[in-house]
């Protein structure tokens, strides 16, 4: 009996994603647990072991395709005793009966609708068919290599130039009083083609990135909310620390300590722990600050749980690890969806100050500065200080700048003062 290996759902929120690699291959034996196939969700590249076991009879979605629906059947798995190439039963074509929707965006073509007439309908993948619209293939002449003479992509980009050639004559008549709108969706009108440039595939999570900061800036009325913070007395914390775990292998950042700081005063103002509803409030009890790490990919924010009731050697291992898998892509679902606010740390770049675009659902998020040597008054008499500026911004739906400015002071006064938020 041949098994439907289909597109997992890795996040609850995944609709689609990008096959981007396969780890096995037609042929290979696999058993539960056994990796099959990297595939690129909108947050990160997620491993896909295997459930059942068997060898694996047909690759059916190659590396590298884009948009797979979830629930999508990407290969087959016989069973032990099975033919390994024996086609699927027709049971298992049954759900492809979904593409007979599609003929109607065919209607310009009598053939397409002579063919529906006479039962012989052609059986072509979804992906198939959009590339064979757009590089004019008659799909009539081309023969499918898949499951039941299912017409797949790479039938398409294999397909003989013979199979163009009819439609070539009706494309360029058809398509070309449309290239100039074609080329004008895929490059803007300023666009300068004699300027050298390269121009790059956005990846998933790109895409997430731009489609959720484009969100939050139009939906979200930001206020911001900056101070300035002496680090003298973390700074020298954080080395008698430092001093004392070093036996252990541990090495605190400033980060790390700031990660306290900040759920320590989500904790004392809890009137900026919240996420606005339209109708409704969220107050969360507790502080899950979700810290923002840069990725060849793009930014992530994985989630240090319950941050105020952890030790900073603690956050500082979790940190570690997360931000290490981050960039590796390997981050699982629950460790950077959720987290009530944001923070992100720009200072090892020297940047001075600057203001975050909040991450939505949460309500606020804090930007962190570079510190540095600056005249400032201590005990009325002008000294030279470490110092650093910090930026909250706010949801004024949800948070009043009376509340957001609360938690700045609260914040200020634990970094001034660190003994406090380890009690």
């Amino acid at each position: 009996m041949l098994i439907e290996l289909r597109m997992p759902a890795l996040s609850p929120t995944m609709e689609e994603g990008t096959l981007a690699k396969w780890l096995v291959k037609q042929g290979d034996e696999v058993k539960s647990g056994d990796l099959l196939a990297e595939i690129e969700t909108d947050k990160a590249t997620m491993e896909f072991e295997a459930v059942d076991e068997g060898t694996i009879s047909s690759i059916l979605v190659p590396p590298g395709t884009e948009g797979v629906k979830v629930g999508t059947v990407i290969a087959l798995i016989s069973a032990e005793g099975d033919d390994v190439n024996a086609k699927p039963a027709p049971k298992a074509e049954a759900p492809k009966a979904e593409a007979a929707p599609t003929p109607p965006v065919q209607t310009p073509s009598p053939k397409a609708n002579v063919t529906e007439a006479s039962g012989d309908r052609i059986i072509a993948s979804p992906l198939a068919r959009r590339l064979a619209a757009t590089l004019g293939i008659d799909l009539s002449k081309v023969k499918g290599t898949g499951p039941n003479g299912r017409i797949v992509k790479a039938d398409i980009e294999e397909a003989p130039q013979a199979a163009t050639a009819s439609a070539t004559v009706a494309v360029a008549a058809t398509s070309a009083p449309q290239a100039p709108a074609v080329q004008a969706a895929a490059k803007p009108v300023w666009f300068d083609d004699s300027i050298p440039h390269e121009i790059e595939k956005l990846s998933n999570i790109r895409k997430t990135i731009a489609r959720r900061l484009t969100e939050a800036k139009q939906t979200i009325p930001h206020i911001y909310l900056t101070v300035d913070i002496r680090l003298d007395a973390l700074l020298k914390l954080r080395a008698e620390l430092n001093a004392g775990l070093e036996s252990r292998g541990i090495k605190l950042s400033v980060n790390d300590l700031l990660i306290k700081a900040l759920a320590v005063a989500l904790e004392q103002t809890p009137k900026c722990n919240v996420t606005f509803l339209g109708n409704e409030m969220v107050s969360y009890k507790r502080a899950d600050i979700s810290v923002a790490v840069s990725t060849p990919s793009g930014l992530i924010t994985p989630i240090i749980r319950d941050a105020a009731n952890l030790s900073v050697s603690r956050i500082s291992n979790e940190m570690k690890e997360l931000a290490a898998r981050a960039k590796e892509g390997k981050l699982q679902p629950h460790e950077y969806q959720g987290g009530t606010a944001s923070l992100s740390n720009m200072g090892m770049y020297g940047i001075k100050q600057f203001e975050a675009v909040i991450n939505p659902p949460q309500g606020m998020i804090l930007a962190i500065g570079a510190g540095e040597k600056r005249p400032f008054v201590v005990d009325d008499a002008l000294a030279i200080a470490t110092v650093m500026s910090a930026t909250g911004s706010f949801d004024h739906r949800a948070i009043d700048g009376s509340d957001g400015a609360q938690l700045m002071q609260v914040f200020k006064d634990l970094v001034e003062k660190p003994l406090g938020m380890m009690a």
